[in-house]
């Protein structure tokens, strides 16, 4: 491959990446380009299939990282390969992937983020009993700020009070508001909602509040916005 092709290709894989979770689309687009140019690259093939799956073209993004895992001999795809087969509604397949005894090389994020996955395709199947099943890990007493272990306390959580468990999703949910400090899910809103308040911002700061009607006789709240949305957890979820 010539140098200024090889050059202008890390251009656009290093652009993929820095915009990947900003601007999925122009992500897309970059990636599109690379692949066309160096299919046979492990990293190319990752980059792309990682900006299919950000935009929902499951079948590409699947293709895409078995290719990169073929390539680079990598498992850590598998979480995002599971994913993609949820998203084509192949809700079994996604739980071969879940699996695999590839699983014992993923890393402690990569394993929940596995788990993750095969409780969402439990859940698609109707199973939510076996949902709960696949998030009850010993993860689950973890205390330190991580963005996995906040996903796994949501999708706990999330799980619970689709099961009617509400006073134990909340208080999971309670632990993902306190370990998500990187903003991973919206772990704030809902459980403001279980609560019966709203999450208002004064200034810099955000303060929750009563969600009932102000006393009409009191004057207008100095500074108060609507609710903040965060984004919750990776597609399809």
């Amino acid at each position: 491959m010539p140098r200024s092709l090889a050059e202008t290709i890390a251009r656009h894989l290093v652009m993929a990446r820095e915009v990947l979770d900003d601007d999925p689309d122009l992500a897309y687009e970059h990636a599109t380009y690379a692949r066309r140019k160096a299919s046979r690259i492990g990293a190319v093939r990752e980059v792309s299939g990682l900006a299919a799956y950000r935009v929902g073209k499951w079948q590409e993004a699947l293709s895409d990282l078995r290719a990169a895992r073929r390539i680079t001999g990598r498992n850590s795809f598998l979480p995002v390969i599971a994913d993609c087969e949820r998203g084509l509604g192949r809700a079994e397949r996604a739980l071969e992937v879940t699996r695999s005894r590839d699983v014992e090389t993923l890393d402690v994020a990569e394993r929940i983020e596995l788990r993750i996955v095969a409780a969402g395709a439990r859940r698609d199947l109707g199973q939510l009993d076996a949902a709960l099943v696949e998030l009850h890990v010993p993860e689950l007493k973890e205390r330190r700020a991580r963005p996995w272990v906040a996903r796994l306390f949501y999708a706990y959580a999330d799980v619970l009070l689709e099961l009617g468990r509400e006073k134990t999703a909340r208080e999971y949910f309670a632990r993902a508001s306190a370990v998500d400090q990187e903003g991973v899910t919206d772990a704030d809103e809902r459980l403001a909602a279980l609560e019966g308040l709203e999450i208002v911002e004064m200034d810099d700061d955000v303060i929750w509040t009563d969600a009932e009607d102000p006393d009409p006789e009191a004057g207008p709240e100095v500074g108060a916005q609507g609710p903040e949305t965060a984004s919750g957890a990776e597609p399809p979820s």
